[in-house]
């Protein structure tokens, strides 16, 4: 009996360590993309020549952003280019031909288009996704892999693509050197590590 659950134990763990999905792609070109705002993002809004009314705002979870003689605007979703040209509009109630420039100062992005890293990562989290940003660079952010992780049995879950799953090479990646192992990554990715069996 003892045998037989050895044997079973072991059959499992070689399942475990073969994955049914593709390995991910190396590139992901997204040459359109452009950034845009989020909640937690902090936005230095610059109103030319009206020092008065320039200031660092948050990006309130609602999505939107309050300033002098402009409250409560949508922010969310647009970028900022977009975001200083509507403030333009209602600041012209007060300023004849107001400028506006809008710059991020922090970064965070919509949910939608973050990269999550979840399981074994030495620190999971949510990473604001830069244009050619690499799973490298996604696993340095995150501190690399703990000590339990099955890093070549990791997934990305690719949601500009309904959710199609991929294969990823972690450990080939952070601790053979192996850059062939390295792919893009697209606003939305996933990268879900589990653990070694042992």
């Amino acid at each position: 009996m003892m045998r037989f659950f050895i044997a079973l134990l072991m059959a499992m763990g070689l399942a475990g360590c073969a994955t049914d999905f593709p390995l991910a792609p190396k590139t992901a070109a997204a040459p359109d993309y452009r950034y845009a705002i989020g909640p937690g993002d902090s936005l230095n809004i610059i109103v030319w020549r009206n020092p008065e009314l320039s200031q660092k705002v948050p990006v309130r979870p609602d999505g939107k952003v309050t300033s002098p003689l402009i409250e409560d605007m949508v922010a969310i979703g647009k970028n900022p280019t977009e975001l200083a040209r509507e403030i333009e509009q209602r600041l012209k109630k007060y300023i004849q031909d107001p400028i506006v420039t809008v710059v991020v100062d922090t970064f965070g992005g919509p949910a939608k288009e973050q990269i999550r890293v979840v399981g074994q990562a030495a620190k999971p989290q949510s990473l604001p996704y830069r244009q050619n940003m690499t799973l490298l660079d996604v696993m340095i952010a995150v501190g690399g892999l703990n000590d339990f992780a099955a890093g070549n049995r990791a997934v990305l879950i690719r949601a500009a693509e309904g959710n199609k799953q991929y294969n990823v090479r972690l450990r080939d990646l952070l601790k053979r050197g192996d850059v062939s192992a390295n792919v893009e990554m697209l606003p939305g990715d996933v990268v879900l590590i589990p653990e070694s069996w042992f």
